[in-house]
Formats: C-alpha cells, sequence, structure tokens
C-alpha cells in the first residue's frame, strides 16, 4: 500500500498537468474548438486538482503516523 499512494499522486499531478496544457493549447487556437471544449477543461483540471490535493493530503496524514 506505500507504494500505491506515491504512484497515485503522480498520475493525479501529471493528469491534472495534461489537462491544463491542453486547455491553454486549445485557448490559444481559439475557434470553435475552444468555445465547445474551455468549460470542460476547466472542469477536468479543477476536479484532477481536487484528487491530487486530497491524495497529498492523505499521504500527510498517513505519513505523520
Amino acid at each position: 500500500m506505500s507504494a500505491v499512494l506515491p504512484i497515485l499522486i503522480a498520475l493525479a499531478v501529471f493528469l491534472t498537468l495534461g489537462a491544463l496544457a491542453f486547455g491553454v493549447f486549445t485557448m490559444a487556437r481559439g475557434g470553435q474548438a475552444n468555445a465547445r471544449n474551455s468549460n470542460r477543461l476547466m472542469r477536468a483540471r479543477v476536479i484532477l486538482q481536487f484528487v491530487a490535493i486530497t491524495l497529498i493530503l492523505i499521504a500527510f496524514l498517513v505519513s505523520s503516523d
């Protein structure tokens, strides 16, 4: 179990970074793709950030014992 949590944290952080990068790239291109996907990408990024922060807090709580 001790090796699973860091892997999940890294995965959540990289997925958040990917959603952010894809959102910035789509916004820079503009056009129809930006209008269609901007809110969806922002929601995905916020959810992924919440998951990453929650996992980090769980790791701190587990390691403090």
